[in-house]
């Protein structure tokens, strides 16, 4: 069946040794049950070779070069229901996915000539993970993504689905401009896609995961993967289908969690495949490319995301890998995308 040009276009935007760690202190700026939930990491000032390890990278996580971080702080684990859930209280925001889509900004996004989406598409909703029942073209993600019209933070399976009990698990289907709403509200930021790397490398030089070098499928579970053949079939050797209540598997060495797996997470850069290219090596706290730039599809703008979720395999995108770089636009939501915030140091 022909797939809804929302969804065609929706798909494309989703196909992206130091000082020991101390816990938060002086937190003024953030509301006492955002302090409460999610303590915040200091991670020391160092430096560190940003970019893959070895040659299982995609293109655009080369060259290697070297970055320098100041100390800042950042979520211990990824923001959960119950984190946005008194933020959403507090501030009565709205978020992406309970709005109708602008036909007018949706237009403008999609390349010259395009027809009109059906204005049933244009109503709230946002993209849910659909397993198959069998094997299909990995190239082809309308295989197993579906926009659900209802499917937004309070559903993320679509309209029949809630987060009842799940107040610990990472809150999904929000978009950069809520991550953005979220961490101004909460006296934070998002972090750059540099401090991000170097947070989850957790202190080891030169290492493909924030726990070292040997794969997640091999010993203990060490994070939220896809375990079996993708897209159809999950063993659920970690313990879960979908997502996982935070602080279910080991932390890194900075006693973060979640730097792998679970779900991906929002930064506070733009996407452009050949930064790394033309940055320059030891520059001091990067913020990324001022130009976003994505060849597959220049009209769409993204930013950022990191770490993987639920979904990544070795079969897939081994997005699990601390290197591991991808891409959406600043208002897409998927069921497998949250986000952790950050703080800079105002003593380093």
């Amino acid at each position: 069946m022909k797939q809804p040009l929302f969804l065609v276009f929706a798909l494309t935007a989703a196909v992206a040794a130091c000082n020991a760690p101390e816990q938060h202190s002086g937190q003024d700026t953030i509301p006492p049950a955002v302090q409460t939930l999610n303590p915040m990491v200091l991670v020391p000032a160092g430096e560190f070779r940003m970019g893959a390890d070895d040659d299982t990278g995609m293109p655009d996580e080369y060259p290697k070069h070297l970055v320098k971080i100041d100390s800042f702080w950042i979520d211990e684990h990824e923001v959960t229901n119950a984190e946005f859930a008194a933020f959403v209280q507090a501030t009565g925001y709205v978020t992406t996915a309970e709005k109708p889509v602008s036909k007018e900004e949706l237009m403008q996004s999609m390349p010259p000539g395009s027809p009109e989406p059906d204005s049933l598409m244009l109503l709230p909703g946002s993209l849910v993970f659909v397993p198959t029942k069998g094997p299909v073209d990995l190239n082809d993600v309308s295989q197993w993504w579906s926009f659900e019209r209802g499917a937004d933070w309070r559903h993320p399976e679509g309209p029949g689905s809630n987060i009842d009990g799940k107040e610990h698990y990472p809150v999904v289907q929000i978009s950069w401009d809520d991550a953005q709403a979220y961490a101004k509200w909460a006296g934070k930021r998002l972090p750059t896609e540099a401090e991000w790397e170097y947070a989850a490398r957790g202190g080891l030089n030169e290492q493909p995961f924030p726990w070292g070098a040997e794969p997640p499928q091999i010993g203990k579970a060490k994070a939220n993967i896809w375990n079996g053949h993708f897209p159809y079939e999950n063993t659920q050797t970690d313990g879960f289908y979908n997502t996982a209540p935070v602080k279910s598997f080991p932390a890194n060495g900075y006693k973060l969690y979640d730097m792998a797996g679970n779900v991906w997470e929002w930064t506070a850069d733009w996407y452009d495949n050949t930064w790394y290219s033309r940055e320059k090596s030891g520059v001091h706290n990067p913020q990324g490319s001022n130009t976003p730039n994505d060849p597959a599809e220049p009209n769409s703008p993204k930013r950022v995301i990191r770490g993987g979720s639920f979904m990544c395999s070795d079969e897939y995108c081994r997005g699990y890998r601390v290197s591991a770089r991808m891409k959406t636009t600043p208002t897409s939501g998927l069921s497998n995308l949250g986000f952790r915030c950050a703080k800079s140091n105002r003593h380093s």
